[in-house]
């Protein structure tokens, strides 16, 4: 598979030009964040989270991540030359994201690590229900809770909540093996989190990142936390 080509003197890969700029030579690690393919509950445009492990993807859905496993098999190769090709996949213990996973690491050729820290926000009281139904029954609740730090549906989590568990899962990536590329299947909530996170980005302003379903982010991550967006939301369906 092609790569970018070292420099002779110094045995490194070039940033390539618009990378985040640095001034040392840290490998960070590489995190690939694909959210799972298309549900019912998805085209319901119902809140579905991880208080339930279903749906499962429908049949647009498994094309979506088809095409989303072809992407991320790219990477290294003639997309993203400077990153290493993948070696690890975490996915959410949701069936969307099992499913999502399998068929990615199908592709790839590698196994699956369940990742309960990277499912979806706990929804509460608002699960299966979609905007309407929300507002409907907790009026004026919804759009803080996308907006502010300290909201919570009844029984369920804060976006600050979900940001605490990703930035864990990027904390203990940091501490082992640097120079290597995790693909984490995940959700739309945890993403944005996780990009969010990575940012240093107030909260309430996660929720203006779009993360359609099978799309794919790529983060960088360095020991200084300076870490270096790459990719955010890039639709598996727009790469020919």
């Amino acid at each position: 598979m092609p790569r970018s080509a070292a420099d002779p003197g110094t045995g490194r890969v070039p940033r390539p030009s618009g990378a985040g700029v640095r001034f040392d030579d840290e490998r960070p690690v590489t995190v690939v964040l694909v959210r799972h393919g298309e549900t019912a509950m998805t085209v319901a445009r119902g809140y579905s989270g991880s208080s339930e492990p279903g749906p499962p993807l429908d049949e647009h859905g498994r094309e979506q991540a088809t095409r989303a496993a072809a992407l991320v098999d790219r990477i290294g190769g003639d997309l993203w030359g400077d990153i290493e090709y993948p070696s690890e996949i975490l996915a959410s213990p949701m069936v969307r994201t099992q499913e999502t996973a399998a068929i990615i690491a199908e592709r790839l050729g590698l196994p699956v690590q369940t990742e309960e820290r990277v499912k979806e926000a706990d929804f509460g009281a608002w699960q299966g229900l979609t905007a309407e139904q929300i507002e409907e029954r907790w009026p004026g609740l919804l759009e803080p809770w996308h907006t502010r730090a300290d909201v919570r549906p009844p029984d369920g989590e804060s976006i600050v909540d979900v940001g605490e568990r990703l930035s864990a899962v990027f904390e203990d990536l940091l501490a082992t093996e640097r120079g290597r590329t995790v693909v984490v299947v995940s959700h739309a909530v945890a993403i944005r989190a996780a990009l969010g996170v990575a940012m240093g980005a107030n909260p309430g302003s996660w929720s203006q990142l779009r993360v359609a379903p099978a799309s794919v982010s790529i983060v960088r991550l360095f020991a200084d936390k300076r870490h270096e967006i790459a990719v955010a939301g890039a639709p598996s369906d727009g790469w020919a």
